[in-house]
């Protein structure tokens, strides 16, 4: 018993080319061709503008992301901050369980203190941990990492080739229901021809 095998004709390649109108057939009508001819010149202008504008907004929105980088790293840096208090929050959120309250000397020597983050929930008075403050001495997140630089980059990338992509996409969709739509009416054209010629009026 022989094994049938998919041809070429039976790839998934195949059948995209065939969707798409890019396939060759002696059989195809001119509206067939006309479709085809507008399918390859948006695809080209699709590879000719998402590729290049892909690339550009990656690598600006990369360039923006070492920049903020730099400028974080410039103007925060990490103290030692000691926990001085610890208690029930002032708040009144009974969801909140403690408030914690920690010192620590700015760059011009003076004493400051404000409340710590969650993540400091459990320390005891007198404990040390390492914050990060501005220039003013006032708390804040740490510098922005590298890894969300080049996750900002990629998203940049690939919101520039959807970006292209989706208007040429309508386009094509337009494109081929008009042709469709075309084509159902010469088939119809050609199926009433079929009946007059069959019927022939005395």
């Amino acid at each position: 018993m022989r094994r049938s095998r998919i041809g070429r004709g039976g790839t998934p390649l195949a059948g995209l080319r065939r969707r798409l109108g890019l396939e060759r057939n002696e059989l195809r009508r001119p509206v067939d061709r006309v479709q085809r001819l507008i399918t390859l010149v948006l695809l080209l202008v699709l590879v000719g503008t998402a590729g290049p504008l892909s690339i550009w907004a990656a690598s600006r929105s990369y360039q923006s992301g070492v920049q903020a980088e730099q400028a974080e790293r410039t103007e925060r840096h990490q103290i030692v901050a000691t926990v001085t208090s610890t208690g029930p929050d002032a708040s009144g959120d009974r969801y909140l369980q403690e408030s914690l309250r920690a010192t620590w000397r700015d760059a011009n020597g003076e004493v400051r203190s404000a409340a710590l983050p969650p993540s400091w929930r459990g320390a005891e008075a007198g404990a040390q941990r390492k914050i990060w403050v501005d220039r003013d001495g006032d708390p804040v997140v740490p510098p922005r990492p590298h890894s969300r630089t080049v996750t900002d980059a990629v998203y940049g990338g690939v919101a520039a080739i959807l970006g292209c992509s989706l208007p040429i996409l309508l386009v094509h969709y337009l494109v081929r229901r008009r042709c469709d739509r075309y084509r159902d009416e010469q088939w119809e054209a050609a199926w009433a021809r079929m009946d007059a010629d069959a019927n022939p009026r005395s």
